[in-house]
């Protein structure tokens, strides 16, 4: 099962006017636990920074983040870089729309990317699981970061991420579609996120494990049993704001409980290096 072809149909429905896909972006931080995780390390990075910050968002997709990042401080520059060129104009045109001018888009391949001593910050959320060659990536990210700038990924662990499993990356025990196709590995584990990071150059870590217990939960709730309904049919998204209005509470206290837990293992890691 891939997200594409939900996320076309999404983009169908919520690109219709700047309100609805703001309120798209809206549910996406309520739904998506990593978002949780992110904005909380976003505001805890931002209190210790002042002035102008320029921060490159490493896969940038439908622009979740940097609409997030855009308007909460006017300061911040924000380049969002992406190998798709469609997301990249569409991105382009909601931001220019809504005259969101701290923030733009262009097509961008991290595996070449050579900016030096530019950025205070990059984000990298759902990207590091798709690239091959991520020791070279972790490298451009510490040569573009200026001195004292963080590096902030979310990506799925070495646990059994977004229903991945180490056998096969297409194809789960029960010989059933794995919910992520398109991944080149499973996930990280810790102790290697960390010492990739410390090999690209950067002299401090902290990883730790997201998607525990209570985050799997919210995630087959609010994610997983979702886009099996809309990959099987259009029909489901008449029923999808009834079942969203059964599930949101408990997707909401999951969510909660999994920011303020440590887990001792999740489906997903957040990793912070600095320079």
């Amino acid at each position: 099962m891939e997200y594409d072809p939900i996320k076309r149909k999404l983009g169908v429905v919520f690109n219709q006017s700047p309100t609805l896909r703001k309120l798209f972006y809206k549910l996406l931080d309520i739904l998506l636990l990593r978002s949780w995780h992110i904005r909380k390390e976003l505001k805890t990075w931002e209190k210790t920074v002042s002035g102008e910050q320029k921060i490159l968002d490493a896969g940038s997709g439908f622009g979740q983040y940097d609409f997030y990042m855009a308007s909460r401080n006017s300061n911040w520059q924000i380049i969002g870089l992406d190998i798709k060129e469609e997301q990249i104009a569409d991105c382009n045109e909601f931001f220019s729309m809504i005259n969101l001018k701290n923030a733009n888009f262009k097509f961008g391949d991290l595996t070449k990317l050579n900016e030096v001593d530019y950025y205070n910050m990059v984000l990298c959320v759902d990207v590091m699981e798709h690239i091959e060659e991520d020791e070279l990536v972790f490298r451009n990210f510490h040569r573009s970061l200026k001195d004292g700038g963080m590096l902030l990924v979310s990506t799925p662990s070495d646990k059994g991420g977004s229903d991945v499993h180490h056998h096969d990356h297409s194809h789960n025990a029960d010989g059933s579609h794995s919910f992520i196709d398109e991944h080149v590995r499973d996930g990280y584990g810790i102790d290697e996120i960390s010492d990739k990071m410390k090999r690209a150059g950067f002299t401090k870590t902290k990883v730790y494990y997201q998607y525990g217990w209570p985050g799997k939960l919210a995630w087959k709730l609010s994610m997983k049993y979702p886009i099996i309904m809309l990959n099987a049919s259009y029909f489901f998204f008449i029923i999808l704001p009834f079942y969203y209005l059964i599930t949101f509470p408990f997707v909401l206290i999951l969510n909660w409980l999994d920011v303020i837990k440590k887990h001792k293992t999740g489906t997903g890691v957040v990793a912070i290096a600095w320079k």
